[in-house]
């Protein structure tokens, strides 16, 4: 695969678009949420062998200049970026895409129609993701227009995020769409949508394996947030090959458990 030069040190930045041809031919990618908004959290993480994170700027305190640079640390690490937008609103996404992160998780998408307007806000088009040549994304106004327009429609990677109850009547809908490259079960917000108290309660791992066999109707590969490999590899046998795993905060709890009960233990 072609690569792009990085620091001394660093890993080799991804080609553009690896991500996503990665992730639509299926292969298995792991990564983790970020929840603590500074770049020196991403600088670490880029030093381990994870195919990507995603910033939260839907549930962590993540303003512009965080995400900023928290896209600045990953691109220096070689490490993809993916940015969980607030809504899908198209300046939100449009602000997240312009930053040069690699894709977008987009919460909510509930239908068709809704989805169809996600994938319009992140590409280029009539209707579609407004242009500055200024942009990190368009290389702070070093290479022409076309070049830009074509690399970025091809590479960058939009995700929909299932995650209400009302979307479950609309998956094929979601997942037809073009330029959705993959659904990602939010089982949280699901869980609380269906009106259950626990992700393993029934009525939520039925409607997980009915998104997961919506997906390859529509030969859209699915990710997952999961808290623990374990948990992973069973929903791996499902057909899904996206796992974003715990988070940096989860990260730090179960280390100061562990160091604890370790020093405790008699």
């Amino acid at each position: 695969m072609s690569t792009f030069p990085t620091a001394p040190g660093s890993k080799t930045r991804p080609a553009p678009g690896e991500f996503r041809r990665r992730l639509l031919a299926g292969d298995l990618l792991v990564g983790t949420f970020v929840k603590t908004p500074h770049a020196s959290v991403v600088e670490v993480i880029g030093h381990s062998s994870l195919d990507c994170i995603c910033l939260d700027a839907e549930h962590a305190p993540f303003d512009r200049p965080a995400l900023d640079a928290g896209v600045l640390a990953s691109r220096a690490a070689g490490l993809p970026c993916l940015i969980r937008v607030q809504r899908q609103d198209s300046s939100d996404i449009l602000n997240a895409l312009d930053l040069g992160v690699t894709g977008v998780p987009v919460p909510h998408v509930t239908s068709g129609e809704g989805a169809s307007a996600v994938a319009r806000s992140a590409r280029f088009g009539r209707e579609g993701r407004g242009y500055a040549g200024s942009t990190r994304a368009a290389g702070h106004a070093t290479r022409p227009m076309g070049q830009v327009i074509s690399e970025l429609n091809d590479s960058v990677t939009v995700i929909a995020q299932i995650e209400d109850a009302r979307a479950l009547d609309e998956l094929d809908a979601i997942a037809a769409v073009e330029g959705i490259d993959a659904l990602f079960v939010g089982r949280m917000d699901l869980t609380v949508s269906l009106g259950a108290l626990s992700p393993q309660e029934p009525v939520v791992i039925q409607a997980v394996e009915a998104i997961c066999a919506a997906a390859p109707r529509r030969s859209k590969p699915i990710g997952m947030f999961t808290s623990t490999p374990e948990e992973a590899r069973l929903w791996m046998a499902k057909g899904v090959s996206l796992f974003l795993l715990a988070s940096d905060q989860q990260w730090i709890l179960d280390g100061a458990r562990r160091l604890s009960e370790q020093v405790r233990a008699k």
